[in-house]
């Protein structure tokens, strides 16, 4: 027998069609990677079909510099949602962050004129501490209270809210070093945006963390089933702790950088950055039951919101029907991972 006889297929099997297997390959891409390749391949296509604009260097370029806060927010976000639950406090958190880190600010300016460093370290140093303590609030009414995390994140970020209201009087606040905004807000390194190069280092350890580190194992294992995870002398409580708090210290990254960028502290800061992250999560992959999630894909989730919204108002689309867009978006993220789910509990 030749070789080329041995190779081919066993007489009577038809080979499979073409429409079969592109079918095939879709719904293996779909449950590796979720419903993001579809809805980013459709996004290109309409909105450079609406602008000439969109998918020009130039505003690609700006996509990618605007969409720094969401993508941090989304990967603090992840580690939450990996892990089973959610973080609607994170908006809440960035106002948080940045009044009190501005105040501090503020004031350590008033001490310490000739010292611009300190100050700014000082009134970093404050924003990641109250930070941490919103991150614990969540992390011990989850953990240790058994707390729904909706109700529990949904109080902290009402009590944060309104905290920094209450710090403000809705007033911005003013008097930070010129230097904070300077560098943070507007600053270059290599010709590359600060705050670009900020996101990059914080995605880079985050991606360190959820794959090479035992931090990151515990969290996809809590996430994948928490019974078992206590089986393996994992301590579900204090890795629940440990996704809340790194949340919340990511969540304070960014506010910082948001402070220096509109150079004052803002109690209305991250309004819309709860929705926002969860829906770049969902539709990139992660699962709302836990367990599921990579770092890479939530980046490229966070950009494709940005690259939404940049092409709705490119097509001058009123930011009232964008609202009704988002969530209309983020309805079908969920609908599509629950298919995913199934897909994957039946292949």
């Amino acid at each position: 027998m030749s070789a080329t006889s041995a190779a081919s297929p066993p007489s009577g099997t038809a080979p499979v069609p073409a429409t079969v297997r592109l079918r095939m390959a879709g719904r293996a891409l779909f449950i590796r990677l979720g419903v993001l390749p579809f809805f980013l391949a459709v996004a290109l296509i309409v909105f450079a079909l609406a602008s000439d604009r969109f998918l020009t260097a130039e505003n690609l370029v700006n996509v990618m510099r605007q969409s720094v806060y969401l993508v941090l927010v989304s990967l603090g976000q992840m580690m939450v949602l990996i892990t089973g639950g959610f973080d609607l406090a994170v908006g809440a958190t960035v106002a948080l962050t940045s009044v009190v880190s501005a105040l501090a600010m503020a004031a350590l300016g008033q001490i310490f004129p000739d010292a611009p460093v300190l100050v700014i370290a000082l009134g970093a140093l404050a924003g990641f501490a109250v930070a941490a303590l919103v991150g614990l609030a969540n992390g011990a009414g989850v953990a240790l209270f058994g707390v729904s995390p909706f109700i529990m994140t949904l109080g902290v970020s009402s009590v944060a809210a309104g905290g920094s209201l209450f710090l403000t009087g809705g007033v911005p606040v003013s008097g930070l070093p010129a230097e904070f905004a300077d560098l943070f807000g507007f600053g270059r390194w290599l010709g590359i945006p600060v705050p670009v190069l900020v996101a990059a280092v914080a995605v880079a350890i985050a991606w360190v963390v959820m794959t090479r580190t035992r931090t990151g194992a515990h969290l996809y294992a809590v996430g994948g089933n928490i019974k078992a995870a206590k089986l393996s002398a994992i301590h579900t409580g204090r890795t629940l702790v440990v996704a809340y708090v790194l949340c919340a210290l990511i969540a304070a990254l960014t506010g910082l950088l948001l402070t220096a960028r509109v150079e004052s502290g803002e109690a209305n800061l991250g309004g819309t950055l709860a929705l926002e992250s969860i829906a770049a999560c969902v539709i990139a992959g992660v699962s709302l039951r836990g367990g599921i999630g990579r770092v890479e894909t939530v980046v490229l989730g966070a950009f494709f919101i940005v690259l939404v919204q940049n092409g709705m108002n490119l097509a001058q689309i009123g930011s009232y029907l964008q609202m009704v867009l988002l969530g209309g978006l983020l309805i079908l993220a969920v609908i599509f991972d629950q298919i995913r789910y199934r897909m994957m509990m039946t292949a």
